[in-house]
Formats: C-alpha cells, sequence, structure tokens
C-alpha cells in the first residue's frame, strides 16, 4: 500500500502512478474510491463512497463521473439511474423518490429538462416538457381526482390554451393564466350547461347571478286561461347572459298559506300537518303552499282524468295504474270505515291524464313557459275552500269527528267532513253536493303566486340562483263577459 499526503492508495501501479484496479482513500477521509484507474485517474468502472452513506456507482473518464451510472443520496434517500456528464445528472435517465415518486426522462445539469414522465407521491402523472425541473411546454396531467389536462405550461402552472376533462364529465377548453381559467373559453358542465365567454380567475365574467320574470308585477288572467312566462337569467346590472344556456328551470305555483289554515276546521288543520307540506317563504310577506299546475296542451278538461296525489314535496298528478284489487276491494270489506263512498279510481283514469309542466332548459339566457294552466283545485283544497263558502252564506262548520288516523286511510279528503252518509245533517249533505259539483270547475278567482327556481343537478359551479316570484292573479270568468257586453 502507498502513502501519501494526497491519502492512502492499496492496488495497481504502472510507472508509479495508480493503474488497474485499487482502493483509494481520500485525505479527508470522506471520499473514498474503489475501481478502475489509468495513469493515475479514475477511469472505467467504479464507485466512489461518501461517508454519510451516499455513493456513486458506474463509468469514470480521465478521473470525472462520465457516462452511464447509479446515484445515492443519503439525505434525502432518492436513487438516480441514468447518464452522467461531469458528476451531473445530464441526458436520459430514471429518478425514483423516496416518497415515492417516479421521473423518467431528460435532465441537464442535474435538474429535469426536456421530455419526460412524472409521477408524483399522490400518483398524479404528467408526461410532457420540462424546464429548470418544472413543467414547461406542452403537456398532459392526470390529476389525482381524475380530472384530466393537456395544454400548455409555465413554470408548473396551466397558461396558456389547454384543455380539461374533469371525473365529473365536465370539459373546459380555452385559455389559461395562474393556473385557472382566465381569457376566452367555453365549459361544458355535467349538468348540460354551457358557458361560452370570458373568464377572470376561474369565473365566468358573465355569469348569472339572478332569475327574472318578465312582465308586470301582478299578473291578470281570466279564470280557466294558460299563461305564458317569458324568463331571463342576467348578472347583477341586469344585463341578459346570453353567453350562458343549459340550465334548468322549474315553474311552481303557490296558494296563500294562512288564509286556508284561518277557515280551516282544527281536524282538517291537523291533515295538513300530516301531510307536511313544507310552505314556502315569498317575497310579498307570507308564505305559500303549492297548487298543481297543468300544461293546458295536454290537458283534457276533466278533473276525473287527474288524481291528485300528495308527496313530501307538494301536489303532483299520479302518472302510475293502479292495481285491480286496490281499487276494487274484496266484498264485504269496508275500505272507508263508514266514512261514504269514495270516488272510483277506474272513473279518474278514464280519460286523457294532464301533465304537469316541463322543466325549461335555458337557450341563451332565455327561457319561455308555454301555456300553463292552474289546475282545478284538489279535493283536499275544495274542503277548505268550501268551508269559506259555507261561513259566508251563515252556514256551520262541519263538525270535528275524524280522527288523523282514519284520514290518512281516505283517497279523497273531500269525504271526510261527515262520519258517514247514514248520519248527514241536511247542512252537511247539501256541503258535499256542493263539493261534487266543483269537481270539474277550473281554478277559483284569487290571487297566486308563480315561482321559477333552478332545478340544475349538479349545481353549474357549485351554486344554485335564487328563485324569481311573481304575483298572479286570477280574475272570474263573469269578468271576461262583462267586458264583452261593454263593448
Amino acid at each position: 500500500m502507498a502513502a501519501s499526503r494526497s491519502g492512502s492508495y492499496s492496488g495497481g501501479l504502472r510507472a508509479r502512478r495508480r493503474d488497474g484496479y485499487g482502493l483509494y482513500v481520500y485525505p479527508n477521509t470522506f471520499f473514498q474510491y474503489e475501481g478502475e484507474w489509468r495513469q493515475g485517474k479514475k477511469h472505467g468502472h467504479g464507485k466512489l463512497l461518501f461517508k454519510d452513506g451516499s455513493y456513486y456507482e458506474g463509468e469514470f473518464v480521465d478521473g470525472e463521473i462520465l457516462g452511464n451510472g447509479l446515484r445515492y443520496w443519503a439525505s434525502s434517500g432518492n436513487t438516480y439511474s441514468g447518464q452522467f456528464m461531469l458528476g451531473e445528472l445530464h441526458g436520459h435517465g430514471v429518478m425514483q423518490y423516496r416518497d415515492g415518486g417516479k421521473y423518467e426522462g431528460e435532465f441537464s445539469c442535474g435538474m429535469r429538462e426536456g421530455y419526460g414522465l412524472l409521477v408524483d407521491s399522490d400518483g398524479q402523472i404528467y408526461q410532457g416538457s420540462f424546464h429548470k425541473n418544472k413543467k414547461h411546454g406542452g403537456g398532459k396531467m392526470t390529476f389525482k381526482n381524475g380530472d384530466k389536462y393537456e395544454g400548455d405550461w409555465i413554470l408548473d402552472q396551466r397558461q396558456g390554451h389547454g384543455e380539461l376533462h374533469c371525473a365529473d364529465g365536465s370539459v373546459y377548453e380555452g385559455q389559461w393564466r395562474n393556473d385557472m381559467f382566465n381569457g376566452q373559453g367555453t365549459i361544458i358542465h355535467c349538468s348540460g350547461v354551457i358557458y361560452d365567454g370570458l373568464w377572470i380567475n376561474g369565473y365566468p365574467a358573465a355569469q348569472a347571478k339572478k332569475i327574472v320574470i318578465l312582465g308586470p308585477e301582478v299578473i291578470d288572467i281570466i279564470q280557466g286561461s294558460s299563461i305564458t312566462l317569458h324568463v331571463q337569467l342576467q348578472n347583477e346590472e341586469g344585463e341578459v347572459c346570453e353567453s350562458e344556456e343549459g340550465r334548468v328551470l322549474e315553474i311552481w305555483a303557490g296558494i296563500r298559506d294562512h288564509q286556508i289554515r284561518a277557515s280551516s276546521p282544527t281536524n282538517l288543520f291537523e291533515l295538513i300537518e300530516e301531510i307536511e307540506r313544507k310552505p314556502v317563504k315569498t317575497p310579498f310577506g307570507f308564505e305559500c303552499i303549492s297548487y298543481p299546475l297543468m300544461d293546458a296542451t295536454s290537458e283534457s278538461q276533466k278533473l276525473k282524468a287527474a288524481f291528485p296525489i300528495v308527496s313530501k314535496s307538494g301536489f303532483a298528478w299520479a302518472d302510475l295504474s293502479i292495481p285491480k284489487r286496490v281499487i276494487e276491494p274484496e266484498s264485504g270489506s269496508d275500505t272507508m270505515h263508514g266514512a261514504g263512498d269514495a270516488p272510483s279510481n277506474q272513473d279518474v283514469f278514464e280519460d286523457e291524464r294532464p301533465c304537469p309542466p316541463a322543466s325549461q332548459r335555458v337557450e341563451h339566457g332565455c327561457a319561455i313557459f308555454r301555456n300553463i294552466l292552474l289546475a282545478p283545485p284538489p279535493a283536499n283544497y275544495l274542503s277548505f275552500l268550501l268551508v269559506d263558502e259555507v261561513s259566508k252564506k251563515g252556514g256551520r262548520k262541519p263538525s270535528d269527528r275524524i280522527s288523523a288516523e282514519k284520514a290518512e286511510k281516505m283517497t279523497v279528503l273531500q269525504e271526510k267532513i261527515g262520519d258517514s252518509r247514514s248520519e248527514m245533517t241536511p247542512k252537511r249533505r247539501e256541503l258535499k253536493n256542493d263539493q261534487c259539483s266543483m269537481k270539474n270547475c277550473s281554478v277559483l278567482p284569487g290571487k297566486y303566486v308563480l315561482m321559477v327556481h333552478e332545478v340544475t343537478i349538479p349545481p353549474f359551479l357549485g351554486k344554485t340562483l335564487p328563485p324569481a316570484f311573481k304575483l298572479l292573479r286570477v280574475l272570474p270568468e263573469k269578468t271576461k263577459n262583462k267586458k264583452a257586453t261593454s263593448k
């Protein structure tokens, strides 16, 4: 073994120079090399070890790390296998990070540079161009939430033109800046909403903020007439959002809640509570409960063609056939518990059923609800309305003998006022006859509330527009006749 101020060496010598295979320990003892030598320099295959546990193993040329090799960093736990230039990562190689990430591609002066494939510790995948270790240029990225982006990058941020395919099915194509939608772009949301216009920091510059029902503050119609509503989506300045389309709007009608409750017998009030209709707050200072609407184009003008059913969300028109065993009980059974004869469901479904108004998708910021018709009052509404009529005539309100439990088993609530047909008083019989005469009437005159609300699912950009309200006043049909006579 030869020792000198320059360190200690054991191995092959030629002309007093290290040559062949040998082990050299540097003077500061931090470095140690074992491998091939030529003319006193590391040359060929060898391994350079560091005192902290790091090392390089691979090719040397004239004392420099040059060629292919393996580098391990003890401090970070990272491992690189690939090409080197003067001790730096340079050329093609694979970097395996201790946290589970991996990069395979081009390096320059120890940094990712050029084309490569990067998988980070979260499993996100980027394939494209790099500059100084950062995503830069064109590239594709698959994010951990399933989103996929293809387009331009600048220093690890999406910038320029790009296309994003979200995991929920939404697609955006357009300009990016600072990793956000910025500039002109188009999004096709998974809900079907489309916005084509200017974006600022991830949000549409001309985004809809409110629903507006056009027309006077109070809309007057003649009893039994249909109505067409024109609706717009507007921004905060009141401009129509023509860049947006596809939101789903639904129309709803309501009748003032306290008017019904104030005139209702106690037992009927309890029945309403059991139905679990939730009142809707209006901007007019009162609450409403839902009132059924129909599409006038499919309405048959016969109430028996529509069978009102009650759900937690309000009233709807039944569109399902009822099994015969349900509508025709076995002989001797008393499904009505002595409360009177219920209308036959077979009669109810004989004719064409009217359809509720269909929801509308917005086109260029506008939507139209055509031929909307307030339906004849459902059976349970008739009970309330008839009580008012009887009170006006000086009649007596029906007795409160029906329990809530029995009432739940009755299909039509107007049959619940009397205890049984055999026990009817003349006044109750008169009230029952009045109910039957009103079965085929149109909507009763009075004030109603129309609401247009958004039902887009899922909400566009996570927000639903606030509903719009309009007062509707139904005038009696005789008003129309008077006007015609005056002419």
